[in-house]
């Protein structure tokens, strides 16, 4: 499969003022083929999270690039920048970022907004068939205060859906959900995974790891560790 993402001798520095630098990610070099599902691991400062908001173009490189398929995103505007995240990337966090005065078919709609879409009965009927596929067909009408952690995080996953994206990225997906609901948020990622979505997550949990494909492990801004998970193990969480 080609590469969805790569990243070529990318450094992240931080200015905390004076002559205090933090440097987080250092010469970096990182290739994600398209249909992967990948776990970025590591301790705290290890620049996991750094590391997702680049990939997300949420924060820049200090120096190095960044291609998003074909297209070197590390020198691209700010607005250029917010048109690759509306159009090519999908986000679920671990805070949800949910709207509270919004209804879960108008949560899943945000990011067409975002984009200028004109939203009508089309749009509406393709975030209830979301909504349906994230089993929230009965909660429609549901603001995010009468749902479960577990039933808001099914709104964020379709959410990140709705602009049928290139590449879909979590932070600390499941961070926030008992084990139970953990195990059933993963089952629906997997599944977005098979059918083709390339998913790269933040987790600091080894049994969350091991539902994705692959593991990157970071320590002190370098990759430490690159592993696949074993398949035969994969197949029995399901």
């Amino acid at each position: 499969m080609p590469a969805i993402v790569r990243i070529v001798d990318l450094v992240k520095n931080y200015y905390m003022g004076g002559a205090v630098t933090v440097h987080v990610l250092k010469d970096l070099n990182l290739s994600f083929d398209e249909g992967d599902f990948i776990a970025l691991m590591g301790p705290s400062g290890s620049g996991k999270s750094t590391l997702l908001n680049v990939l997300g173009c949420l924060d820049r490189p200090t120096r190095g690039r960044y291609f998003l398929g074909e297209v070197d995103v590390s020198e691209m505007s700010d607005d250029q920048l917010s048109e690759v995240r509306s159009t090519y990337l999908g986000f679920i966090f671990q805070s949800y970022n949910l709207l509270p005065q919004y209804t879960v078919v108008e949560n899943i709609e945000l990011p067409l907004l975002y984009q200028g879409i004109k939203l009508d009965e089309r749009t509406k009927e393709r975030c209830i068939e979301l909504a349906g596929m994230v089993g929230l067909g009965d909660r429609l009408d549901h603001r995010p205060l009468q749902l479960s952690g577990g039933q808001q995080q099914r709104v964020a996953i379709a959410r990140s859906l709705v602009n049928d994206p290139h590449l879909i990225l979590g932070d600390e997906p499941t961070g926030n959900l008992d084990s139970r609901t953990s195990v059933e948020i993963m089952q629906m990622l997997r599944g977005l995974n098979r059918a083709g979505k390339t998913i790269i997550m933040v987790t600091h949990e080894n049994d969350i790891a091991a539902w994705a494909r692959r593991v990157v492990r970071l320590r002190d801004g370098r990759v430490e560790s690159d592993t696949r998970n074993d398949t035969r193990v994969m197949a029995e969480m399901n």
